[in-house]
């Protein structure tokens, strides 16, 4: 019970940094994006985070609604992903935390902010300056963005309940090219305590 207090507090420090080091970055470059482009095209950048909100909602709810059994099939038959598929459904917290937690809500608290910017490019082009005009446009996009956000995730979310087991296996497949590729492996499988201890009697019973 220990281990798994001490392990979750290292894990919520962990999570905590990345989701400020992954804020920062999406400020940064939605605002660099956004500075000097029409509205229109502001609205577009608006939509992508949108969107990369709503997959990594679907990737997240996903991971946890799948069943591990259909990978072990899969990896008994050698199809690229399953092993990979597997670890995601064993780390299922910790992969939904980060898809729904960190991505998920960091685009939703930049989107808005883009929006605002968005609006205000909108108000200046138009050279409103109208109290009630203002006002209505930066309410039609709020609305719109909420819609879009709320409906895209509910949609969404009965997409990953249905189909979890081929949404992680692609997502297992992704992590596999970039092992096999790139070298780079995002779940490490630890080693057991016992076979540790085994490796250390065998490596002292050698000298007899």
């Amino acid at each position: 019970m220990k281990f798994s207090i001490k392990h979750s507090i290292k894990w919520s420090i962990f999570i905590s940094i990345v989701t400020f080091a992954l804020a920062c970055i999406f400020s940064v470059v939605s605002t660099a994006l956004l500075a000097g482009v029409s509205w229109g095209i502001g609205t577009l950048i608006v939509f992508l985070l949108i969107l990369i909100g709503i997959v990594f909602d679907i990737m997240g709810l996903a991971a946890a609604a799948a069943d591990e059994k259909p990978f072990h099939a899969m990896a008994a038959e050698r199809v690229h992903g399953s092993r990979q598929a597997i670890y995601i459904v064993r780390n299922a917290d910790r992969f939904s935390n980060f898809c729904n937690d960190v991505v998920g809500d960091v685009s939703g608290v930049i989107s808005g902010a883009a929006t605002a910017l968005v609006v205000a490019n909108l108000i200046a082009t138009m050279n409103a300056s109208n109290v009630v005009v203002t006002t209505a446009v930066s309410v039609v996009f709020a609305g719109i963005v909420s819609a879009l956000t709320v409906g895209g995730k509910a949609m969404g979310k009965s997409y990953a309940i249905h189909y979890s087991t081929g949404i992680v296996l692609t997502i297992g497949k992704f992590f596999d090219v970039l092992e096999r590729r790139l070298r780079i492996r995002i779940f490490v499988k630890k080693k057991s305590k016992s076979s540790k201890g085994k490796r250390g009697k065998s490596r002292a019973a050698r000298p007899n």
